[in-house]
């Protein structure tokens, strides 16, 4: 039975193991795994690629502005992490200690 088309998922190459013919990605769930790079058009480091799933197979694609939108999502993240253990317990001299 087909599975359904869902969109696509952006991939990028954070390293290329020329040795083993595997490219470490990460995607945009920031989640990292290994794949063929044989599988992956022009694979090289940092290069992106939207992965579109049809029906039984998956299709990568360049994304030429991939690498830069997955840096942009990680930065968003980033600054929207606050730290629950505030200045409250450290003093004012940043040395954790009561002035």
């Amino acid at each position: 039975m087909p599975v359904p088309s869902s969109p696509p998922l952006l991939l990028v190459i954070d390293v290329l193991d020329e040795d083993t013919g595997l490219a470490d990605v990460e995607d945009d769930r920031g989640r990292t795994f290994q794949l063929p790079a044989e599988w992956l058009p022009d694979a090289n480091d940092g290069a992106a690629y939207h992965a579109h799933a049809t029906g039984m197979a998956v299709t990568f694609t360049p994304a030429p502005d991939g690498a830069r939108l997955l840096r942009e999502r990680s930065k968003q993240t980033l600054l929207a992490f606050s730290d629950e253990h505030g200045s409250d317990e450290s003093g004012s001299d940043g040395s954790g200690e009561p002035t």
